[in-house]
């Protein structure tokens, strides 16, 4: 029990360094090249939270699991939205240039009605999965083209490489995201060995720690950008994170190993699909997600958990 507990706040505190040190990198990155914090978070940070979701869901598609490579998509995407971004903003509201929302809103609404489409018959086949991997390329080219001139305000709060190259501000980036996963795997470990002590069911240790876990770099990167200012660059990992998942982790998967489902996915892929129109129905009245929106959000994340528990879904 004491070394699980260990386990646990040494997770913590890797969690909270490799945030700081991923946002002060992305940060600083997207000051030296003056691109917007919005586009750092949907590429940078989207593509590096997404990396625990593409190992497993990789692993999963050459072991035939496809229920398992598909399901941890589907699932991280709805809480990254109802989770990740309904806590961030309960916390901090988060405010989205009107333009950059426009421009940003397709590709996300897009990768989310093209994996209804193709996954809606129970496969990705692997000519599907190079069709999502090339809609990959095409969304980093496009949003590394789009993005024009940003000029923010840089405020330090960590010292380290303070004043140092690009070079170092990407390795900074990079320590902070392995910081992230790591620290996420080592909490999951110790909480998930603490619940099994105590008589809690598997099941529910996978539905509530594991999910939680799998959330926790999105959930930590998120908060901390928000809290310093940039609620652009929180939306844009949530709005990269679940594109990547779907383009990347999904069109990588299916490429590798065709992907047939045995288990009825048609309401999680419903779901998935409601919580992003949501989503983007809140952030269009203001341009902005409020603690109101937060707490609709998080309502739709427990409700679809809750749902999950009983059955229904």
């Amino acid at each position: 029990m004491i070394t699980d507990l260990i386990y646990i706040l040494a997770g913590l505190t890797l969690l909270y360094f490799g945030g700081e040190f991923l946002i002060t990198g992305s940060l600083r990155i997207a000051h030296r090249f003056k691109i917007s914090p919005f586009v750092i978070g949907a590429t940078v940070m989207g593509f590096g939270t997404s990396s625990p979701e593409m190992a497993v869901s990789i692993l999963a598609s050459f072991r035939e699991e496809a229920e398992v490579a598909v399901g941890n998509v589907i699932g991280s995407n709805i809480a990254n939205v109802g989770l990740v971004l309904g806590l961030t903003a309960l916390i901090v509201p988060l405010t989205i240039d009107k333009k950059r929302f426009k421009t940003e809103t397709p590709p996300l609404a897009i990768a989310t009605f093209l994996i209804l489409y193709l996954a809606w018959d129970f496969t990705l086949s692997r000519w599907e999965g190079l069709l999502l991997l090339a809609g990959l390329v095409i969304y980093t080219w496009r949003t590394l083209k789009m993005d024009g001139d940003s000029d923010f305000e840089l405020e330090e709060e960590v010292s380290l490489f303070s004043g140092k190259g690009i070079g170092y501000q990407i390795a900074l980036a990079f320590v902070g995201l392995a910081l992230l996963v790591l620290g996420a795997e080592w909490m999951v470990h110790g909480a998930v060995k603490i619940a099994r002590g105590v008589g809690i069911s598997e099941w529910f240790i996978g539905i509530s720690i594991v999910a939680l876990g799998t959330s926790l770099p999105e959930i930590v990167s998120s908060l901390m950008s928000a809290r310093r200012g940039h609620g652009e660059m929180a939306l844009g990992n949530i709005f990269g994170s679940n594109i990547f998942n779907i383009f990347m982790v999904l069109g990588a998967s299916a490429s590798l190993h065709p992907l047939n489902i045995k288990e009825a996915i048609h309401p999680d892929l419903l779901i998935t699909t409601g919580v992003t129109c949501l989503l983007l129905l809140l952030i269009s009245r203001r341009h902005q997600l409020n603690k109101l929106d937060g707490i609709i959000l998080l309502l739709c994340y427990f409700s679809y958990i809750g749902l999950k528990a009983i059955g229904i879904v």
